[in-house]
């Protein structure tokens, strides 16, 4: 017979926690929530990001402020329309310079 744990389970915003359970997330967590992270869907298609936490008594999934850039901004600047690229006939126009051996290259 396997016994269950009776832990609470809730669901909380990180700004909602104590300040030490914060401190205890970001000890947890050293190098950011991105490998951790999971995204939990909603019924009416909204969803947030949460990052497990456990304490002695309840087991958190934290919710994460992510901020996330959908826009699709099309820019017509022409920056690769042409094939000529300004200044390269000039480029390779000039000799290089001579090596006079003293390795002052700069």
């Amino acid at each position: 017979m396997v016994t269950e744990s009776k832990k609470k389970r809730l669901v909380t915003s990180f700004h909602n926690l104590s300040p030490e359970q914060q401190n205890e997330v970001k000890t947890l967590y050293p190098q950011g929530f991105a490998d951790v992270m999971m995204r939990i869907d909603k019924p009416d298609g909204t969803f947030f990001y949460v990052v497990p936490f456990e304490t002695a008594d309840t087991y958190y999934l934290v919710k994460i402020d992510v901020k996330i850039d959908d826009a699709t901004e099309e820019t017509d600047d022409g920056f690769y329309d042409s094939d000529d690229i300004k200044g390269a006939d000039e480029l390779s126009d000039e000799t290089p310079a001579e090596d006079d051996g003293s390795g002052d290259d700069f």
